[in-house]
């Protein structure tokens, strides 16, 4: 690896047997009494050379520091030169913990003890990354950040005990597994770690000479690596431990063992070190060739730990830490050897933005022959294609043969071939429910031509033998592989001669490779795909064809929406899917990924469903206008609304949305009643508008909700029966509370002209309201002489499955209700529906008007969505799939205590978080970073409630059993694995 002179310090390569001192306990505290005047207790911890103590003083709570006891290998000017690096970080980054020496009682910082050398070390609380099963990205990124800022701090210390050769120096990677190989016992290991190792040597000395050199920690690894125990619960990596391996060598060392730690842990794959990457260069850029160099270096990292492992292992056969950490290093190992070193580096220089894009590969001669490219049609196949627009099935996926009916259609429409697109996520490849993403991204083409077809060499070449229907031409520089053909060259070709005949209508594909490149596979994953497309070439300019233009990533997208579209207009996640398709309760991104939607209670049929569609197609082709026209719909449409509701409740009126509906429904009780004070339940959220944002209290949507509300709006006790003040048989207060404040106000002058409250507590996860609550309240509102509104917005239209209107749990009926989400299935509308004696009452305001609330498509809609309701049952689906969702939830509580509790019923569901089940403190951000990695998983999920700490579970109506129980695995998988 490199050229070596004999170290001043130790050196590995001469003596490689370290096995950790033996110190016991007993004289560990021995050592503590004597040298630092400590008296209390020290607890063995995991090392591999030296040996570790947790030291508690009695009286005192919590650990005071660590006892490292130096393994005799090491010289007090190794250990000199770690003391000063350590408080050299701690003043560059304040925002670091370091670990940094504490004096004895003579005021030194090593203490000589029978020969052994030993510090104590300050105690940084919050645990280590490793105590996790998974990292999400944030505690990837942040274990980057940590790793740049401490190089940045070391760089251009110098210490005389930096020279030295370390096992874990990378420069010396290769001689150490060489060294150390024999150690592995089974053969077929060895060589998979000798191959895997002269490799990454290879890659790795090409740049060696370019590679900026340092001072470099060479272990912030998710052991080294505290996170801070922040009181909002987020696990903040902001610490760094154990600097024995501090020596000086290439500086890009520091992310490669960082980010191969990474590696270890479930449920992560090479591309999970991105985040950490991406931490690194924006404090510490990386070089060219320190890029180059990276992912070799994590290959052999992964490498010297295994044979390093394995010979401590034979040396200390009691040391349990060694032990434990095998299954670890070859997880680390197969995930780092698991894609090829070029795939792999442009995966990252193309998450940093700096791939450039690949030579556009020529040809001698065009394969196709006998085809004008007029008669060529390009196959889109991607998540946005037009072409899927009625393809899909009802009540299931895309047909299998989806593609090939697609190529078929285009044919009889008299194209000549067939060709789809390079590097372009095929939709029809995604499994619909799946915590991986598919293989979706083609690495080259497809062909159906309309009658038999003769490709051609491209080039001059060798002809490969690559089995059965495959024939691979290898040029200079290039090689092109077709499969699905009957190859007729012989050994080699001349540019221009037959290579092979592709029958017609049936798929053939063609793949071009730079020589010497690793074999691509013929789909692959869309994490992976920048990877893989930077190996593979577009083989359309070999075949003669335009090469394709494929559209940029989500991440453009983001950054115009930031720059166009009012960032107070929010987005879910941190790095969002572009979604561009949805099919009954999935969404489909544009990098070929699908979604389980769990939270659209907008979509209530499913998305795209067709009978809406169809729908909205005939209305716009006949007539879109307003209400003040006299049409059939809007008298219909109004009909069946006021049938579905009691009596007296008899009129409706038209809108957009649900913020309007009740804006109007509170506007019709003020106008009704000459009044202008309304009651408000807290924790509720009912829209937008001036009059709906004035009666929503919900501090999730605003934090000031409370203290900014107008003197007319007057609030109630949040009726929470899971954390509110009153529980248990208690929760009866809350009704009688209510009661009080009205008469109350009633007493002050201040009768109010209405209460609106969700029927069931939305905004609260979908909580019932306490029995008979309704009942009460609304009682005493109308003995006031006000009226009862009930927002139906999120819960009414059948989502409770054994009732189709939320207030019908309660027993009432309310004097106005406010609908909307559910209506239009997804088109803007909403409705309130009241009596007649309280419409009139609005006459005092003028009249009403709303331009496309009651136009003939909102309308048309409206109705279709009132049928596809009954003739799907989907009420009755809330009941079967809801009370089977809601008992695999429960059951899942069982197992994970942070689950508090499953509110709702039906498909209005919420799952609540907290820290503790007797304390109740909400798990706000441990919700935001499950939602974050369910979505790793395939589901869509979103918090909600004032604490933000409950997973608002409301799928469309049409989900299934098998999407339900998929959402529950998935959620049982994040609550055991760690977020």
């Amino acid at each position: 690896m490199t050229t070596r002179r004999r170290a001043a310090g130790f050196d590995f390569l001469e003596q490689p047997a370290l096995p950790a001192p033996q110190v016991s306990e007993a004289q560990a505290r021995t050592i503590l009494a004597t040298h630092y005047g400590i008296e209390g207790d020290a607890v063995s911890l995991g090392s591999q050379q030296d040996k570790n103590f947790l030291v508690h003083r009695t009286g005192t709570a919590g650990p005071v520091g660590v006892l490292k006891v130096a393994n005799p290998a090491f010289t007090d000017v190794e250990l000199a030169a770690q003391d000063v690096a350590a408080k050299l970080i701690a003043d560059a980054e304040p925002e670091l913990r370091i670990a940094v020496p504490l004096p004895n009682l003579d005021g030194r910082e090593v203490t000589a003890v029978d020969g052994l050398l030993v510090r104590l070390l300050r105690y940084l609380p919050g645990g280590t990354l490793i105590d996790a099963d998974h990292l999400g990205p944030a505690a990837v990124a942040g274990l980057g950040d940590v790793a740049a800022r401490v190089s940045r701090a070391l760089a251009g210390f110098e210490h005389e005990g930096l020279d030295r050769v370390l096992q874990w120096d990378l420069r010396y990677g290769a001689d150490v597994v060489e060294t150390l190989i024999g150690h592995v016992a089974d053969p077929a290991q060895r060589e998979r770690l000798l191959t895997a190792t002269r490799e990454a040597a290879d890659r790795i000395t090409r740049v060696a000479d370019d590679l900026p050199r340092q001072a470099v920690h060479l272990d912030i690894t998710d052991a080294n690596v505290v996170v801070s125990p922040a009181a909002d619960g987020t696990r903040r990596p902001d610490g760094v431990i154990d600097f024995g391996d501090l020596t000086d060598t290439w500086a890009v060392s520091e992310l490669a063992i960082a980010a191969s730690s990474v590696l270890g842990h479930t449920g992560t794959e090479p591309v999970s070190i991105l985040p950490a990457v991406r931490a690194f260069h924006a404090i510490r850029p990386l070089t060219a060739a320190e890029l180059d160099a990276l992912w070799p270096m994590v290959v052999l990292r992964t490498a010297v730990l295994i044979v390093s492992g394995a010979q401590q292992a034979e040396l200390d056969p009691d040391n349990a830490y060694v032990t434990e950490q095998s299954d670890g290093e070859w997880r680390m190992f197969e995930q780092a050897t698991s894609v090829p070193v070029d795939v792999m580096t442009a995966a990252i220089r193309a998450d940093l933005g700096l791939a450039s894009a690949p030579a556009e590969v020529g040809a001698a001669a065009p394969m196709l022959t006998g085809v004008g490219v007029e008669g060529v049609v390009t196959l889109d196949l991607s998540p946005t294609s037009d072409a899927y627009d009625g393809a899909f099935t009802p009540g299931g996926w895309l047909p299998p043969d989806v593609e090939e009916r697609f190529a078929r259609r285009a044919v009889s429409d008299g194209a000549a071939l067939v060709v789809t697109r390079f590097g372009e996520p095929r939709l029809a490849l995604a499994p619909a429910l799946s915590q991986r993403s598919g293989d979706v991204v083609p690495t080259g083409v497809r062909l159906w031509p309309a009658q038999p077809l003769t490709l051609a060499a491209p080039w001059d070449g060798e002809v490969v033998d690559g089995g059965a229907g495959t024939v691979t031409v290898r040029g200079a520089e290039y090689e092109v592989t077709v499969t699905g053909i009957r190859p007729v060259a012989g050994a080699a070709v001349r540019a221009g001669d037959p290579l092979a005949e592709a029958a017609a209508a049936q798929w053939a594909e063609v793949a071009v490779r730079p020589v010497g490149a690793a074999p691509v596979p013929p789909l692959v994953r869309p994490e992976m795909a920048p990877g893989w497309l930077a190996v593979a070439r577009d083989p359309r300019p070999v075949l003669g064809l335009a090469p394709d233009i494929v559209a940029g990533p989500a991440a453009d997208l983001v950054e115009r929406r930031d720059r166009s579209f009012a960032p107070v207009q929010e987005h879910y996640y941190r790095r969002p899917p572009q979604i561009e398709r949805g099919w009954r309760n999935y969404l489909m991104s544009t990098a070929g990924r699908c979604y389980l939607d769990m939270v659209n209670n907008v979509t209530v049929l499913g998305h795209a469903h067709p009978r809406v569609a169809d729908t909205a197609a005939r209305q716009l082709r006949r007539l879109n206008t307003n209400s003040r026209f006299n049409y059939a719909a809007v008298v219909e449409y109004s009909e069946r609304l006021a049938a579905m509701l009691p009596d007296p409740l008899d009129t409706v009126f038209l809108v957009n949305s649900g913020s309007e509906a009740s804006d109007l429904a509170i506007r019709l009780a003020l106008a009704a009643t000459g009044r202008r004070d309304v009651v408000a339940m807290r924790e509720a959220y009912h829209g937008w508008t001036y009059g709906t944002d004035a009666v929503s209290t919900s501090t999730a949507d605003n934090p000031n909700a409370l203290a900014t509300r107008p003197d007319w709006v007057h609030t109630v006790e949040s009726p929470n029966s899971f954390r509110g003040k009153y529980r248990g048989p208690e929760v009866g207060r809350y009704a009688e509370e209510a009661v009080a404040q009205i008469r109350q106000l009633t007493g002050d002058g201040r009768a109010p002209a209405g209460f609106i409250c969700e029927s069931v507590y939305g905004n609260a996860g979908g909580m019932a309201l306490p029995d008979g609550y309704l009942q009460q309240v609304y009682a005493a509102v109308r003995g006031a002489g006000g009226l009862a509104i009930a927002d139906e917005v999120q819960v009414g239209y059948g989502r409770l499955g054994h009732w189709f209107w939320g207030f019908e749990q309660q027993g009432v009926v309310p004097d106005i209700v406010s609908v909307a989400k559910s209506t239009g299935n997804g088109y803007p509308l909403g409705a309130v529906i009241t009596s007649r004696a309280v419409a009139e009452g609005f006459r005092s305001q003028g009249y009403f008007f709303s331009s496309t609330g009651g136009s003939p498509l909102s309308c048309a809609i409206g109705m279709t969505v009132l049928d596809v309701l009954r003739e799907e049952d989907l009420q009755g689906n809330a009941v079967r799939v809801g009370g089977h969702l809601k008992a695999r939830l429960e059951a899942l509580a069982d197992k994970h205590p942070i689950i508090g509790t499953v509110h709702g019923v039906g498909l209005y569901l919420g799952v609540e978080m907290v820290r503790d089940r007797e304390t109740l403190e909400p798990a706000k951000s441990e919700t935001a970073a499950i939602c974050e990695r369910m979505l790793d998983l395939g589901v869509i999920i979103q918090p909600t409630g004032d604490h933000s700490n409950i997973l608002k579970t409301k799928p469309p109506l049409c989900i299934d059993t098998e999407s339900a129980d998929f959402y529950v695995d998935a959620l049982d998988r994040v609550l055991t694995e760690g977020w």
